[in-house]
């Protein structure tokens, strides 16, 4: 039986990736910070089929010890501090977890056992201010954030430990990939769950930033099997995972909104507080050798992922609404 760990399995692409490679018969270890209360609302369904081990990616040693430990076959380091608007306020912590917390994960699997396969979750962050468009493999990199710059030094970190002790170490640089699972802190999940408290009368705004930044939007789920396919493949490398299409935060809202019949403009205030310092305008993918070389594509549409992220909110008030009535 192969195995896999998978660092930041609590997070929205931990959960979906642990469900995928369940149900390709894998044993699924995670690995899991130390906390006084643990955040497993997204794994629940999940907790008993699963190994959760504790650990940080801030600890070398706690790091070769779990290689050791679960001797996986497969290692996906998904964890990072992944809010952008965070990296500013906190950047030295961005980059001690995000950039060389990838440095100490590889480090661990060439020490321990370097038949391990590795994958790296790179970010279209990286791409910036962006050289062209759509964004490619061989787009240069022009950061605009501490999170796109620590995302940045670990893509290439992972390059560098793949060329320089041949590790199968590879790179997903996904573009924006969304889902009902997705935190409430991000844009597309503030406005969905903001759309289903207006709708219930629980809210009577929603306040966000630049409505014109343009962003290349997936279904999560799509990607976590292109994450996959990366480690099956017969040498690694590094694959930019899109849509190819991209949208405005303005058309999220109008769609959002739609979903439950109310018009948008009547609702949505822009506020200057959520300007970023350096804010990146457009990104758009070229998946082109990630369709070829893995055979993987987008199944989810733009319009599918917004109807699916709003409904699933709506039943999550509805049922907020109904638990508080029954405890009145």
């Amino acid at each position: 039986m192969r195995s896999a760990l998978i660092t930041g399995i609590t997070g929205q692409d931990g959960a979906y990736l642990a469900k995928f490679l369940l149900a390709k018969g894998y044993q699924v270890h995670g690995m899991v910070r130390r906390g006084s209360t643990l955040p497993f609302e997204r794994i629940a369904d999940l907790t008993e089929k699963i190994t959760l081990h504790q650990g940080d990616l801030l600890d070398q040693m706690a790091l070769n010890r779990l290689i050791e430990k679960v001797q996986p076959t497969e290692v996906y380091n998904l964890a990072a501090q992944s809010f952008v608007p965070t990296s500013f306020d906190q950047p030295i912590l961005t980059g001690e977890v995000t950039a060389l917390g990838v440095t100490r994960i590889l480090e661990a699997i060439r020490t321990v056992d370097t038949n391990i396969r590795f994958y790296q979750a790179s970010s279209s962050e990286m791409f910036g201010k962006v050289y062209e468009e759509p964004q490619s493999e061989s787009t240069p990199f022009w950061p605009r954030s501490p999170y796109g710059v620590s995302k940045m030094y670990g893509h290439w970190m992972t390059v560098n430990y793949r060329e320089s002790y041949n590790l199968f170490a590879s790179s997903g640089i996904l573009f924006n990939h969304e889902s009902p699972l997705r935190g409430t802190e991000f844009v597309t999940r503030k406005i969905s769950y903001a759309v289903a408290r207006i709708a219930n009368k629980l809210q009577r705004e929603l306040r966000l930033g630049n409505l014109d930044a343009e962003r290349d939007w997936g279904f999560a789920g799509d990607y976590v099997e292109a994450m996959w396919l990366m480690l099956q493949a017969k040498t690694p490398d590094d694959y930019v995972v899109a849509t190819g299409q991209k949208h405005t935060v303005r058309e999220f809202c109008r769609l959002a909104f739609e979903r439950v019949n109310l018009d948008w403009e009547k609702y949505v205030v822009v506020d200057e507080r959520f300007y970023r310092p350096a804010d990146v305008n457009t990104l758009c993918g070229d998946s082109t050798k990630a369709r070829q070389e893995l055979g993987w594509e987008p199944k989810v549409s733009f319009e599918q992922l917004v109807h699916m992220m709003v409904d699933e909110d709506m039943k999550r008030i509805k049922a907020e609404i109904r638990l508080a009535e029954e405890q009145a």
